[in-house]
């Protein structure tokens, strides 16, 4: 009987609508890394097969009779602790608020279904997407309950067998280097498990730094970069917007990249300007983090400090280079604390970072780097 580790990632959808849960079945099945063990049409349902499958991740929708996600998501958690939860709604701003809640409840990560009006692109991002998110969730999990990260594939699936992700036996460096120069402006880059992760961030670092504009990447949709705007602000009490193309960059303001566009800095007389491209994606996403760094390297050199946070894929890195390069400091947060070691491993394996933190190490770093501790 081959162990829980040998087989196929397994997933537990959770959504009322047959179509959804048929289209996520037949993408996710598209892998054979991945198995769909159970689907369910609502919260009750779900609770009551959960602990029968205990399975790596779930999927479960906000919106649904008999017992809605959020209701569900401390029981189901509760049942079957190992799994990791994404939730998946709608763009409404009532669900992007919903979102973010189920973040700070425990849910690992969201995913924007799409809607019936839009097009073979649109499909094909989500596809890509749910087998992203799914696969690197599933795979921290098992590693985190000490199994192997590697499943072995569906049995008749073996011919379209791809190559498995690595994700350990990385080797942070020791010690810890604080900037030569005290920086003036901090940015931040993050994606899976960011907002929590950020919260954190942010609430360590209220009431200080309030002559350093900060900017942020979070990956994430649009409607859902308002929000967290408005979160971050409540939880650093300092000003916390979307970025507007055109700004002039102001001390102590925190500057969102808003989804679905690139935000850049560019040079001015009068100092900083802010500037949104929709230039193409990259690292599959928009907003992106490289964009952003490489355009604040040119205007502020040595006298930047970024933080790469939580996410996966390696989107940051190239930006890092520019950034050290230019003689700036690049840190990173720690596996163990990482929902999904993807973003801020690409900086510590490219030996890019000058300190590889726990996250409630990483406030108390950049108050010291700044002079502020």
């Amino acid at each position: 009987m081959p162990s829980h580790h040998d087989t196929p990632y397994s997933v537990l959808i959770v959504d009322d609508s047959a179509v959804v849960r048929g289209l996520m079945t037949r993408f996710l099945t598209s892998d054979p890394m991945i198995e769909v063990v159970a689907s369910a049409a609502s919260g009750a349902m779900a609770l009551s097969i959960v602990d029968k499958y205990n399975p790596d991740v779930i999927i479960l929708d906000i919106e649904m009779p008999v017992m809605d996600g959020m209701t569900a998501l401390p029981l189901l958690l509760k049942k079957s602790p190992h799994s990791k939860v994404i939730i998946a709604s709608s763009l409404s701003r009532r669900n992007a608020e919903i979102s973010l809640k189920a973040l700070e409840l425990g849910a690992s990560d969201y995913l924007p279904k799409p809607s019936s009006t839009e097009g073979k692109d649109a499909l094909q991002g989500f596809h890509r997407e749910l087998l992203e998110k799914v696969k690197a969730l599933a795979a921290t999990s098992r590693q985190k309950s000490g199994g192997t990260v590697e499943p072995r594939p569906r049995p008749a699936d073996t011919e379209r067998k791809q190559p498995p992700i690595k994700t350990t036996g990385i080797i942070t460096p020791s010690g810890m280097r604080l900037p030569s120069c005290t920086p003036r402006v901090l940015a931040i880059g993050s994606s899976t498990g960011g907002p929590q992760a950020l919260f954190t961030l942010f609430s360590g670092i209220k009431g200080k730094l309030k002559n350093v504009p900060i900017f942020l990447t979070q990956h994430m949709p649009p409607t859902f970069t308002a929000i967290l705007a408005e979160h971050l602000q409540n939880a650093s009490g300092r000003p916390c917007a979307e970025a507007k193309d055109g700004e002039t960059v102001q001390p102590g303001h925190v500057y969102v990249a808003p989804g679905d566009y690139h935000m850049l800095v560019q040079e001015h007389a009068s100092g900083g300007i802010v500037r949104l491209s929709k230039d193409a994606p990259e690292n599959f996403c928009r907003p992106a983090v490289d964009p952003m760094l490489r355009s604040l390297s040119t205007v502020y050199g040595k006298h930047m400090l970024v933080a790469i946070l939580t996410g996966m894929g390696q989107d940051g890195m190239l930006g890092a280079k520019n950034i050290t390069s230019a003689g700036g400091t690049v840190i990173a947060q720690d596996e163990a604390t990482s929902v999904v070691w993807g973003m801020p491993r690409a900086i510590a394996e490219q030996k890019l970072a000058s300190a590889v933190l726990p996250l409630p190490e990483i406030a108390p770093y950049i108050l010291k780097a700044f002079g502020e501790s």
